[in-house]
C-alpha cells in the first residue's frame, strides 16, 4: 500500500512540475511494478489533459518543457521492447502508455504552435502592394484586399486567407502544399503562378491560372484547372465557366482593366476600387448588362465613355460621384 501511495505521489509531482531527478529515475523504475497499469490508468486523463492545455509563461519555461518531453519520450523509446512486452499482457496498460506518449507529442506541437503570430496586410482603393511570404512566395495585391498569414509555415499545409484579389508566385513544396483560403473557394497547389479575385461583395469570382496547375475546391464541387485556363463563378447562380485563353494574366498589376462578360454591378465596384469613386445606379431602370473589353491603362473618364460605347449605358460625373442611366 505505501509503495502503491509513493508511486502515485511521484507521478502526481511529475505532472506537478515539482520532482528531481531521482524522482524521475524511480518514477519510470516503478513503472516495471505489477501496480504501473493501475498508476497508469488512472493518471492518463490528467496527463493528456494538461498537456494540451498548460501553457507555460516564459520563453525559458518553454524551451524547458520542451527538453523535458524530448527527454520522456527518448527514454520510452529505450524501453520500447518492455513497452511492447507489456502491451502484449494488458491492453488497458499500453492505452495508458499511447496516453502518455500521444499527451507528449501534443504537448510539443502545442508549444510551436504558441510561437505563430499572424500577420495582415491590406490595400485600400487605388492601391497595389507587393509581399513576400516567409516561405518565399510572391504576391501582389490589389485595391481594396487583405491577406492574412503565419509568420513561419508548420504543418501539412501553407495556408493564408485572401479577401480581395491577389497574384501568387507560389514557392514549389511538394512537401508542403500551398492552400488559399476565401469566403467563395479554397485554392491548393504546389508551386504555380495564378490569379485569386474573390471579393465578397461581387457576384463573379475567378481563378486564372499562368503557369502550373491548381485545384480549385468549391462548397460543392472540385475543379482543377492548368496554364492558360480560367474559371468564372456565378456565386448567385452557382453556375461555372471554364476557359482556356492565350493572355496575360493579372493584367491590373500594370494598370489595365479586363472585363469578360462581367455583370455591370461587378464592373462598377471593380471601378470604384481602381479610381477611388462613387457610382451608382438610375433608380427605375434595368442593369443587366455584361460587359467585356480591356483597358491599358486609362483613366476613369476613357473607361466610362468606352463603357457608353459598347453597352449604352450613359454617365454623368460630378466630382468622384458618377450616376450610370439609360434614359
Amino acid at each position: 500500500m505505501k509503495e502503491t501511495e509513493k508511486n502515485k505521489l511521484l507521478v502526481r509531482r511529475y505532472l506537478d512540475d515539482l520532482y528531481s531527478k531521482a524522482d524521475v529515475t524511480a518514477l519510470f523504475d516503478g513503472m516495471q511494478s505489477s501496480t504501473s497499469d493501475k498508476l497508469l490508468d488512472e493518471h492518463a486523463p490528467d496527463i493528456w489533459e494538461e498537456s494540451a492545455f498548460k501553457q507555460p509563461s516564459t520563453d525559458v519555461e518553454r524551451e524547458q518543457f520542451k527538453k523535458e518531453a524530448r527527454l520522456l519520450l527518448r527514454h520510452i523509446n529505450n524501453k520500447r521492447r518492455f513497452w511492447l512486452r507489456k502491451a502484449l499482457l494488458g491492453f488497458t496498460g499500453a492505452a495508458a502508455v499511447i496516453c502518455l506518449i500521444l499527451g507528449c507529442i501534443r504537448f510539443f506541437d502545442y508549444l510551436d504552435q504558441q510561437k505563430i503570430s499572424y500577420l495582415e496586410v491590406s490595400t485600400s482603393y487605388g492601391q497595389s502592394k507587393k509581399i513576400h511570404l516567409p516561405d518565399g512566395t510572391e504576391l501582389t495585391l490589389n485595391s481594396c484586399s487583405q491577406i492574412r498569414y503565419p509568420n513561419r509555415f508548420i504543418g501539412e499545409k501553407r495556408i493564408v486567407e485572401l479577401e480581395g484579389e491577389g497574384y501568387f508566385r507560389v514557392h514549389r513544396n511538394t512537401a508542403q502544399p500551398f492552400l488559399v483560403k476565401t469566403r467563395r473557394m479554397d485554392i491548393r497547389v504546389l508551386g504555380t503562378c495564378f490569379n485569386v479575385k474573390s471579393y465578397f461583395t461581387d457576384e463573379i469570382v475567378s481563378v486564372d491560372v499562368e503557369s502550373g496547375k491548381v485545384q480549385v475546391d468549391l462548397p460543392e464541387a472540385m475543379l482543377r484547372l492548368k496554364a492558360k485556363e480560367q474559371v468564372f463563378i456565378n456565386t448567385l447562380s452557382g453556375e461555372y465557366s471554364k476557359r482556356c485563353e492565350e493572355r496575360s494574366v493579372a493584367m491590373w498589376r500594370e494598370g489595365g482593366l479586363r472585363f469578360n462578360s462581367t455583370p455591370i454591378r461587378d464592373v462598377a465596384k471593380e471601378l470604384e476600387r481602381r479610381y477611388n469613386c462613387r457610382i451608382t445606379f438610375a433608380k427605375g431602370e434595368d442593369f443587366e448588362n455584361l460587359i467585356s473589353g480591356e483597358h491599358d491603362n486609362q483613366n476613369l473618364e476613357a473607361v466610362l465613355q468606352s463603357i457608353e460605347y459598347t453597352s449604352g449605358i450613359r454617365y454623368r460625373k460630378n466630382g468622384n460621384q458618377i450616376l450610370l442611366y439609360k434614359y
